[in-house]
């Protein structure tokens, strides 16, 4: 292999390696002050209904596990604490009490956060409670696979600029990955992202419960309505942009949540899951208007809030995958 080879060698990489190095690295996209509520807006950052529909799922784990004397909460991916925060302090002060919250990212503590929220690099083991993964799985890296001109799947190369090319064939679990969850027809061009990586990497978490309930919350698509040239994209400051891989935006990509999903977990729209916690978004009786017009405009704003957490076409359409582990499925 000549210099200049090596050199093309160790510039071309599959998007899985240059992902991690670009959001996970020091200096890395997840690592940056801002945090992830800089570049865009998920349901946590929406509205504290979000949190308090979490807390009552908690609260709902809490009864299924005959109220444990201490009951935990495991936010993954938790950004700066946002949704753990929230959860605490929407919980009732008896629950509380009882409540071991830990949030779980790789980023240094935030100045400011609730003292008794632990503040951890991995998900603690053997806990009894709640796991919530929100917008987790879709950072998790993965390779992404294109059919080229002869019909053969190839992985795609990238370089840190974002440009691509087409590498080696799809090979071993990778090949057979694509072929349970998302097989490509022959025609140049089709692309696919292979999610064993998020696979794997939800089936540790999930390991880490000793009873309770996972929760993994994602822009989602299952078999039969997989997206033909794929979702991969990027994030800078508000606004989708070309995904490169220099640690200047984010990387995500919609999650086969139905191929994450282990023996006992399903699937739902967060539209369901969130109405069978409570929020509807129905709008307030018009007779609260003229009885207690106070009232009557928080019960407004929260409606609004609460369509957008369940609107089609929004955020209503994020997947749910609920994976219980010892316990009756809490929906």
């Amino acid at each position: 292999m000549t210099a200049g080879t090596r050199n093309e060698w160790q510039e071309w990489r599959g998007w899985r390696a240059a992902a991690q190095d670009a959001l996970y690295a020091p200096g890395g996209f997840y690592r940056r002050a801002e945090g992830p509520a800089g570049h865009f807006r998920t349901s946590v950052h929406a509205t504290p209904l979000f949190a308090g529909a979490v807390a009552r799922l908690l609260c709902r784990v809490d009864e299924a596990l005959g109220r444990p004397a201490v009951l935990d909460f495991v936010d993954m991916a938790a950004g700066r604490g946002e949704l753990a925060g929230g959860v605490l302090a929407a919980l009732p002060a008896g629950v509380a009490a009882r409540t071991r919250v830990c949030a779980v990212e790789i980023a240094e503590r935030p100045a400011g956060l609730d003292h008794r929220i632990e503040w951890l690099a991995e998900p603690p083991r053997g806990t009894t409670g709640l796991l919530f993964a929100n917008e987790w799985l879709d950072n998790v890296p993965l390779e992404v696979a294109e059919v080229d001109a002869a019909g053969v799947t190839r992985l795609v190369l990238v370089r840190e600029d974002g440009t691509e090319r087409l590498g080696e064939p799809v090979d071993g679990e990778s090949a057979r990955w694509l072929e349970r969850w998302w097989p490509l027809p022959g025609e140049e061009g089709l692309r696919a992202e292979i999610g064993l990586s998020r696979d794997e990497a939800w089936a540790a978490a999930v390991g880490t419960l000793r009873r309770g309930l996972a929760v993994a919350v994602d822009y989602a698509h299952t078999a039969g309505a997989r997206p033909p040239f794929g979702t991969l994209t990027g994030f800078r400051e508000g606004r989708e942009t070309t995904p490169v891989p220099d640690g200047s935006c984010d990387l995500t990509a919609h999650v086969a949540l139905d191929a994450c999903a282990l023996p006992g977990g399903r699937v739902l729209p967060q539209r369901e899951a969130l109405r069978a916690l409570g929020v509807t978004g129905a709008r307030p009786p018009l007779t609260l208007a003229s009885t207690d017009p106070a009232a009557y405009v928080r019960a407004l704003a929260g409606a609004g809030e609460a369509a957008e957490l369940t609107a089609t076409g929004g955020l209503g359409d994020f997947g749910w995958l609920v994976q219980p582990i010892g316990v009756e499925d809490p929906f």
